[in-house]
């Protein structure tokens, strides 16, 4: 595996050495963070994100910072991007100058697959456009294998936006290849049209698709959905899809809670919801572990690619 794109045909042994790797990442992370072996010394990772970024950005520096890669931070606005030059030739003058792998968050669908055919860098997605989040998943697979162990006949709920969500669908993939029962849900309007066809689920009731799930991945709401007409008003969607400590206690159902962040609090979910990581409740938050598990995931991504001639 030279570039990761997306998650859409990735077999489950490849996703799963990801994991074991991130586990190993994780422990060094978080015990012994002097002691981690720098096996990317030398190497230069561009940070190329065209759209906004914290999460994401900061964890994918600070895994190859631990790795002794140095990281080149690319922003649209203050580049030649501003000024008119394409993203091929904008990629190419970076690859001129000898860097060694690209990590690419653009609007475009499709947009990280279209540069992994002009360079023979790697390249890793980093999101692009409502396409696919890859590294976003396996952090949310992560997360949720560090609870369950294993994935049969585990339930997984995607609660949100699906139509326009890259997390969503990197979700799909890799939950369903590693064999997790996986649902959706959300309004109709909101429901990709190819949905049949991903191998899910499909609830358009929260309290049915409640008590389904073991575990829940809320997706942030993008607010400007109520003004391109697919919802009537933020206030309806928080009432009928907000997940809320009312709605899981009147079911009495005890769920895992994870989100990809930035949360809209009181809309996509309550903040008792978001913020409880102890019981008593009926939901337990991961959202915070889900960050720290970004770095881990991540550090074992970046190792895998820039290191497969010592893995081979």
């Amino acid at each position: 595996m030279k570039h990761l794109t997306g998650l859409s045909g990735i077999p489950a042994a490849t996703i799963t050495e990801i994991l074991d790797k991130a586990a190993l990442h994780k422990k060094l992370f978080l015990e012994a963070e002097n002691e981690i072996p720098r096996t990317l010394q030398g190497k230069r990772i561009v940070l190329a994100f065209f759209e906004n970024s914290t999460r994401t950005r900061f964890s994918f520096e600070i895994a190859a910072r631990n790795l002794g890669a140095v990281t080149l931070n690319f922003t649209a606005s203050s580049s030649s991007v501003s000024k008119g030059e394409s993203i091929v030739d904008t990629i190419k003058n970076l690859e001129a100058m000898q860097v060694d792998a690209f990590v690419i968050r653009h609007s475009s669908s499709g947009s990280a697959d279209q540069i992994s055919r002009i360079t023979d860098k790697h390249v890793i997605n980093a999101g692009d456009g409502t396409h696919e989040h890859p590294t976003q998943a396996l952090l949310d697979i992560f997360t949720l294998r560090n609870y369950f162990g294993s994935f049969q006949g585990i339930n997984i709920m995607i609660l949100g936006d699906i139509l326009h969500s890259r997390v969503a669908r990197s979700n799909i993939f890799g939950l369903t290849t590693l064999d997790a029962n996986v649902g959706v849900c959300c309004p109709a309007s909101l429901l990709p049209g190819d949905i049949t066809s991903l191998g899910v689920r499909v609830f358009t009731g929260l309290d049915d698709a409640i008590r389904w799930a073991d575990a829940a991945i809320v997706l942030r709401l993008q607010l400007e959905r109520t003004t391109g007409g697919y919802l009537p008003s933020l206030e309806d969607y928080s009432l009928n899809f907000g997940l809320t400590d009312e709605r899981l206690e009147k079911i009495r159902k005890h769920m895992l809670v994870l989100h990809p962040g930035p949360i809209n609090r009181e809309i996509e979910i309550s903040s008792n919801v978001a913020d409880r990581i102890q019981p008593p409740g009926y939901s337990k938050s991961v959202l915070l572990e889900q960050v720290t598990n970004g770095v881990a995931v991540r550090s074992a991504i970046l190792d895998m690619l820039l290191n497969q001639a010592d893995r081979n």
